[in-house]
């Protein structure tokens, strides 16, 4: 029913008794057009050297932020900030967290002032009070700021950033990730920042756009199984064989992975971008689900 036939209908309740008006409204109320829902990104975020080079990665997430549309907010999972129990960043002012060394001084000098959201922290701490606290400590860590520079550059859009409890296996934090899906229908981009194959004990700088067989390997499987919406069996990747054991000898960089994964709906396309594995053991292949 559209507003004018509506209003029409509503009309014609004058004479009905007040208890039918409101079932009609309630029932106009219930048959609206649900808001559409955001995508949802994994994004292979690499170096941190991504937040002030240019490249074909930076470009992939240049490509995905032009189709991006009324971004009201941003939730980040990034694999660099791991906590005993998760926690959601709750102040106004999140600072710039150059969380790494060994990079030239023109990284560090990076700033990213994008806002807070406390209201919105507050609210699904509050849902979520049994699985969720409130923050004020942290801020926003590289693997969060390094890719929004190049999504948002005048940093205007508010960021809050979740956190990986190191506690919980794979399938808590899935289910965890399910239940916070809802929040794509309000107008918040939830983010997972990780890298699917992520390995930095092997290293090949001698071949920095190359990877290992096994990095390659690795990857292709978690394509295929992403592809069929195989998530149980990337939940329990550790039984996954020797490549993929190789690919994720610790589970920061993968978990991203799996909470942008438990938000796709059963009617939902995803696409693969910026497919690359570069340094050996580093893959950049990224993952956009509901992206029109």
């Amino acid at each position: 029913m559209d507003r004018k036939s509506f209003i029409k209908s509503f009309s014609l309740l004058t004479f009905v008794p007040t208890a039918m008006k409101l079932q009609a409204i309630l029932n106009y109320t219930d048959n609206k057009i649900q808001p559409e829902a955001l995508p949802v990104l994994f994004i292979g975020h690499g170096s941190p050297m991504n937040a002030i080079e240019e490249n074909e990665f930076v470009n992939g997430w240049r490509k995905i932020a032009h189709r991006l549309h009324d971004v009201k907010a941003v939730l980040c999972v990034s694999a660099h900030w791991e906590t005993a129990g998760t926690y959601i960043t709750g102040m106004d002012k999140p600072k710039t967290i150059h969380d790494f060394g060994g990079f030239p001084q023109e990284l560090f000098d990076v700033q990213y002032p994008a806002p807070g959201d406390p209201l919105l922290a507050n609210e699904i701490q509050s849902k979520f009070k049994e699985h969720i606290k409130i923050d004020h400590n942290w801020g926003l860590d590289h693997g969060c700021w390094s890719v929004l520079k190049q999504f948002f550059p005048n940093a205007n859009v508010p960021v809050l950033q979740l956190s990986l409890d190191y506690n919980k296996d794979p399938g808590y934090h899935y289910e965890l990730a399910k239940s916070l899906s809802e929040l794509r229908k309000r107008g918040i981009l939830i983010i997972g920042s990780g890298n699917m194959v992520h390995n930095l004990s092997k290293l090949n700088w001698a071949h920095p756009e190359n990877g290992f067989d096994w990095a390659i390997e690795a990857n292709t499987t978690f394509k295929t199984l992403i592809d069929n919406r195989s998530h149980h069996e990337l939940t329990n990747y550790v039984k996954l064989g020797k490549a993929i054991q190789l690919a994720v000898p610790t589970p920061e960089h993968f978990l991203p992975l799996l909470y942008v994964l438990a938000m796709q709906d059963q009617d939902e396309d995803l696409q693969f971008f910026n497919d690359a594995t570069v340094m050996g053991s580093i893959s950049m292949t990224s993952v956009a689900i509901g992206l029109n």
